[in-house]
């Protein structure tokens, strides 16, 4: 059917054009709108009832006029052609190569809405992903399909946490290619070249994808840039049969294209001005992570948002947290403190930890060792408040031992460097050399006999 052009444009708000006398419009259909100059931009159509279409535009509506400008309608929805010669490449929040290279030519362009993943034929996540990250691997554990959101502030080191992770993640024991699909949505030039300069300069790149929205870019386009990647992360799942970990950072800057739209559209506002139907959104985003029953692909994403105020209340990391499994929490207090990565593993959480560690997968001492390091490092934090309050003189020999713990918990096993890739083996003998003050007694979360194996007899450092 060829596209129909129409040039009865009744109104124009913020990203919307409103089209009346449309016949037939079908929501997701993607059109073609031209101004008075010839000048063209892509939108979509958001709602259509009783001839009134309103397209959501992707592009600056600068320009645009009631009289001057036509739409056509183009009787598709918003795909991406996809290939494996994308790894390697950089796109832009549309899918555009921004790298100076050749466009994408592939048999078939692939719808970008996709739909989550059907409970039924889900694969339950059971392998180690290894993130060279002491407090992931050691204490909230990343599982081969699982979904684990990064919950952080502005000011904070997640955008460098987020490349350590792209460059270092790996599958242990798996004979199938590992690949990284990264989407950065309303970052600065600056956070942009940042990317490309770490990816380039690891060798990192040749197994990535990268989609830059920048923050200078229509806020519209941040609408389909998580839903680009997340469609180039399936055709290398699924048809390539690669281990994809999908990055999507920031997903704040998402939920706020969101309200802008859903303001421009004047609907009732729901919490905090954002859209009711939020939390939906945000689950056909998320449930695009796992594992399909006979298929040898998987696709593990870390969404990374920027809690407003740093309030984990704020309907944001709230919601994202109802659907994901877990969190990575990053602290601004151990950022203060000059410690990198500033992760809290107190206040994170893996809910699939336990179905990808212990043996034939890391070690058998992991359940144990983590068990151990939260609880002496949840005592050394009570007795750190304590010991301001009283004086440290006035503390028993054992809360003093909890003290030394915790520091030593901090300043050797979360914090790392910017390019240490420490393996699961050397995170947990690292965690066997935080707890050298404890005596044998005071170890109470790891069995007798793992004890005997495994623990290091020297002195405290």
């Amino acid at each position: 059917m060829e596209p129909i052009s129409y040039k009865t444009v009744s109104q124009v708000a913020g990203p919307l054009l409103f089209v009346d006398k449309v016949q037939n419009a079908s929501y997701g259909e993607m059109v073609e709108v031209t101004n008075s100059m010839g000048e063209r931009v892509r939108g979509q159509v958001l709602d259509s009832s009783a001839g009134l279409a309103v397209i959501q535009v992707f592009g600056a509506t600068l320009g645009l006029s009631t009289t001057g400008t036509s739409v056509r309608f183009l009787g598709e929805t918003a795909r991406i052609s996809v290939s494996d010669e994308m790894l390697g490449r950089t796109f832009d929040g549309l899918g555009n190569p921004r790298d100076g290279g050749p466009g994408i030519i592939a048999k078939h362009k692939v719808e970008i809405v996709g739909s989550g993943i059907n409970p039924y034929s889900r694969e339950e996540p059971s392998e180690f992903i290894q993130t060279g990250i002491s407090s992931i691997d050691g204490m909230n554990t990343l599982v081969r399909g699982q979904k684990l959101p990064l919950f952080s502030a502005a000011g904070l080191p997640h955008n460098v946490l987020a490349a350590q992770i792209a460059r270092q993640a790996k599958v242990l024991n798996s004979s199938e290619n590992f690949s990284v699909v990264f989407a950065a949505m309303g970052i600065t030039s600056e956070e942009a070249n940042f990317f490309i300069r770490q990816f380039e300069e690891t060798g990192a790149l040749q197994r990535t994808v990268l989609f830059l929205n920048l923050s200078s870019d229509p806020a519209m386009e941040r609408i389909l840039t998580p839903r680009l990647a997340l469609t180039t992360a399936e055709y290398l799942a699924y048809e390539k049969e690669m281990h994809v970990l999908v990055i999507l950072t920031d997903m704040t800057n998402y939920c706020e294209a969101l309200r802008e739209i859903s303001a421009a559209r004047s609907e009732v506002p729901g919490r905090r001005g954002y859209p009711g139907y939020m939390y939906t959104d945000l689950a056909t985003i998320y449930e695009r992570a796992g594992k399909i029953k006979g298929r040898k692909g998987s696709i593990t994403q870390i969404p990374i948002l920027t809690m407003p105020a740093d309030d984990k209340t704020h309907p944001i990391p709230d919601l994202t947290g109802y659907i994901t499994e877990g969190q990575i929490y990053v602290s601004r207090d151990l950022d203060r403190s000059g410690i990198y990565p500033p992760i809290d593993v107190l206040e994170s959480l893996s809910r699939l930890m336990n179905q990808g560690i212990g043996p034939k997968r890391t070690r058998e001492d992991h359940r144990g060792m983590a068990d151990q390091l939260y609880a002496s490092y949840a005592q050394g934090k009570d007795v750190r408040a304590l010991s301001a309050i009283v004086g440290e003189e006035a503390l028993s020999e054992t809360d003093r031992k909890f003290l030394q713990v915790a520091e030593r918990f901090e300043k050797m096993f979360v914090r790392q460097g910017l390019n240490e890739d420490r393996s699961i083996e050397q995170t947990l003998d690292l965690g066997w050399e935080v707890i050298a003050p404890l005596s044998d007694s005071e170890i109470k979360r790891i069995k007798p006999e793992l004890i005997e194996k495994y623990r290091r007899r020297q002195a405290p450092k």
